[in-house]
């Protein structure tokens, strides 16, 4: 009769390859930021020319402190309609969204996706270690799922 002396082996459960799909593998990680000074007509003005529809907002010590977005700018817009000013000199502190919902670089992109349906934002900060590394948005992960070989889905 043979003893073995190698133990209870311990198997580690096999990853999905959809498991493997990360929010750091389809985020934009060269952002066009804001700060809180700014203008309305800044953020106006670089929102058209960059062809993007919000960006994050950072203090001076490059901490998150907000996001603005196109549909922020327009109550300053409409502010502008109604006092009669052709400029826009809001400031971005006034306009952005404080509560910021973040995600991880190592969420699956499908969870990432779930959270954009279930949550219904157009962007998310990508932070780690409370830093921000990047920004997913809506266009990346559904420009993401077609690349996927059918082997992985």
């Amino acid at each position: 009769m043979v003893k073995s002396f190698q133990g209870v082996r311990v198997v580690e459960p096999k990853k999905s390859p959809l498991d493997q799909i990360l929010v750091k593998d389809h985020m934009s990680t060269s952002l066009i930021t804001f700060r809180p000074d700014d203008s309305i007509d800044q953020v106006l003005e670089v929102l058209t020319k960059k062809k993007i529809s919000g960006a994050p907002v950072l203090d001076e010590s490059g901490d998150l402190v907000g996001i603005i977005s196109e549909v922020d700018c327009l109550k300053e817009i409409i502010k502008g309609k109604y006092t009669n000013t052709p400029k826009f000199p809001g400031k971005v502190s006034e306009h952005m969204t404080k509560n910021v919902i973040t995600m991880s670089p190592d969420l699956s992109l499908f969870d990432a996706a779930q959270k954009f349906l279930e949550l219904k934002i157009r962007r998310f900060p990508v932070m780690k270690d409370g830093r921000l590394v990047g920004q997913i948005s809506l266009s990346d992960i559904i420009r993401a799922f077609p690349k996927l070989k059918q082997t992985t889905w």
